[in-house]
This record gives C-alpha cells, sequence and structure tokens, in this order.
C-alpha cells in the first residue's frame, strides 16, 4: 500500500494562548517529516492528560513534554505535547515559547520516523537532525 503525503491534523484540548498557529504546527511537522508520509494528529494537551498518557503508556506518573505514538498504514501516528511543560521548559532553559514548540514537534516528528535518544549514538544522531530541521526553519541549537 503506497503512503501519501497525509493531513496533518491538530487537535487543542487547551486555550490556543501560547501555543503557535495549526499552520506554524503543521510547517514544523513537515519540516521533520519525509516528502511522502502518513496521517499525523498533533493534539496539545493540559498536564492531567499529558501525566495520565505518560503513566498508562510509559510507566511514568508525571506529565511530559511530548509523547510520540506511532500508527500504521497510512496513519504516521499521533504527537501528544503539553503546552504547559512546554510553556515551564521553554522558560527554564531561556528559548522563546515558539522555538520551543518547533523543537518539540520536530522531536517527537522525528520519534515517529524512528529516530531514538536511548543509546548514546542514537542521541547524537537524532539531535543532529533536529538541530539541521530546526536551523532550516530559523531556530536557533535547542541544546545550547
Amino acid at each position: 500500500m503506497a503512503i501519501s503525503t497525509g493531513e496533518i491534523a491538530i487537535q487543542r484540548a487547551v486555550p490556543a494562548r501560547g501555543i503557535p498557529a495549526a499552520t506554524s504546527l503543521r510547517a514544523f511537522a513537515r519540516a521533520a517529516l519525509p516528502a511522502r508520509h502518513g496521517e499525523l494528529t498533533i493534539r496539545i494537551v493540559d498536564l492531567d492528560e499529558s501525566r495520565a498518557l505518560n503513566r498508562t503508556w510509559r510507566g511514568k506518573d508525571k506529565p511530559t513534554n511530548v509523547l510520540s505514538f506511532a500508527g500504521s498504514g497510512e496513519v504516521l501516528g499521533d504527537l501528544v505535547i503539553c503546552a504547559p511543560v512546554v510553556a515551564s521548559e521553554a522558560a527554564e532553559q531561556g528559548k522563546t515559547l515558539r522555538a520551543h514548540w518547533a523543537h518539540m514537534v520536530v522531536h517527537g516528528c522525528l520519534h515517529l520516523c524512528g529516530y531514538d535518544h536511548e543509546r548514546d549514538d542514537d542521541a547524537r544522531r537524532m539531535e543532529a537532525r533536529e538541530i539541521s530541521i530546526l536551523k532550516k526553519l530559523g531556530f536557533a541549537n535547542p541544546y545550547r
């Protein structure tokens, strides 16, 4: 079955304040995805939903910045991004909120494309790819 360029759906379970527009979120995702990819949903959630999903699927009882859920066939998968965690991390790391959103979308998409950061060599490869994509989007190295 051929996978064509899929739709990128945006779901917001929280108010839009501080979250980039859907067009920006889609642009961040497209920059990280191959030209031909399946459908993707990006869901923006609160602390409670992030915590529940992280506890259920990763065994970690705390909210997290981004979770990636791979799909199959025509569905690339889902990203679940926790708006309050992204905002808090951006402030703690001295980054603009927009830059950190871009990083979280790119990071999550790379996971859906098979990248991982469990081992040091895999982490270096994934981080290099993130840095390259973010640079093309006009953002600085997120690891500095």
